[in-house]
């Protein structure tokens, strides 16, 4: 199953003022990526303009005429979200390298990485917020539903919670999401008890951690609460929206994830992923703002995405003592996963008996 990368040059010609983090130096790191897998022999698709109708899945008209408008002008949407004049053609094609990728998947090719900008998992059905204005993941997803599979799962795992997948799949029990994120932290969004609603209850499961999580607390929540909902779900397809703000050399955020620790992440979500729905997955990019750390991280991730599944995580048990003594944490966990896992039990075990 060979892994396909998704990528454009276009990708840089969306324009941020001087300063601001999504720069465009991120679109050179994610297209460097690509090319290095291009030269190794790697299969690298080219995207494509999400429609109208695909948008419209998940955004309202207003917000897809809102962001047309946008076209070949600067706009400060919001004191954090801007676009130059390519921005809406660009943010198109990065909603459509999604759909791209689910495509590539769902047809049995092997897994996806859509190496686009700008993020997606902040804009919400209605507005652009948090440097996204349209959702890609959520696209994605949508696109998955319209070919007509059943569950979709979407884990995220930037350091930001993604409250516009949350928010536009609430009521949905047919796209799980699942959040990892700094707590509290921007945008405000993300606590343990915010779990759906009407016949979404139960399948948003969002994981809160303080700020100074590290990999051993990462590794914790991906093997008690993470990994057990999507196993207990059974998606017929998973997204992962990968942020790689988490990152210990980070400027925006406070936690200390190591190359590594994300190393064990992607490990985690490709494992499950192949045992749970064939390998069929996309992983889209979100946040990362300091650079060498970006492309430290996506270099991980298309070797883990390229490589067979790591051995199942039922070598190492769920019910642990949470020492740090069972197989696959590299250290005792820190107060602020077994913090989180309590949280979300509390929260969730009514609805995700696993847990």
């Amino acid at each position: 199953m060979p892994l396909a990368l998704i990528s454009s040059s276009r990708f840089e010609q969306h324009l941020t003022p001087p300063g601001h983090p999504e720069r465009v130096e991120r679109a050179h790191v994610l297209r460097g990526a690509a090319i290095a897998w291009r030269d190794r022999g790697g299969a690298l698709l080219d995207p494509r303009p999400a429609t109208r109708d695909e948008l419209l899945a998940v955004h309202t008209a207003a917000h897809c005429d809102a962001m047309a408008a946008t076209a070949g002008r600067p706009v400060a949407l919001d004191p954090d979200t801007f676009t130059s004049p390519d921005s809406y053609d660009v943010a198109l094609l990065a909603a459509g390298a999604v759909c791209v990728g689910v495509d590539y998947t769902l047809d049995g090719a092997g897994p996806a990485l859509a190496l686009v900008r700008p993020p997606g998992h902040h804009a919400e059905a209605d507005k652009a917020m948090g440097f996204c204005l349209f959702n890609n993941a959520a696209v994605g997803a949508a696109c998955a539903r319209a070919r007509g599979l059943e569950r979709v799962a979407v884990v995220d795992i930037d350091v930001h919670h993604g409250n516009g997948t949350q928010w536009i799949f609430y009521p949905d029990p047919r796209v799980l999401y699942v959040s990892t994120h700094q707590f509290p932290f921007y945008p405000g969004t993300g606590a343990a008890t915010e779990t759906g609603h009407g016949a979404g209850e139960g399948f948003t499961v969002n994981v809160p951690l303080s700020a100074g999580a590290t990999d051993e607390d990462y590794g914790l929540v991906m093997r008690e609460l993470v990994d057990p909902v999507l196993e207990a779900y059974r998606p017929d397809l998973l997204i992962v929206s990968a942020g790689f703000d988490a990152h210990e050399d980070d400027p925006l955020a406070s936690m200390r994830v190591t190359t590594a620790g994300y190393r064990r992440l992607i490990d985690a979500l490709w494992q499950r992923a192949s045992a749970s729905c064939g390998g069929r997955c996309v992983f889209v990019t979100e946040g990362g703002y300091d650079l060498t750390a970006l492309g430290a991280c996506l270099d991980e991730t298309v070797a883990s995405l390229s490589a067979p599944a790591p051995a199942p995580a039922s070598a190492s048990p769920r019910a642990g003592s949470g020492d740090g003594s069972e197989p696959g944490l590299p250290g005792p966990p820190a107060h602020r996963g077994r913090d989180a896992v309590a949280a979300v039990r509390a929260a969730q075990r009514r609805h995700w008996p696993a847990l």
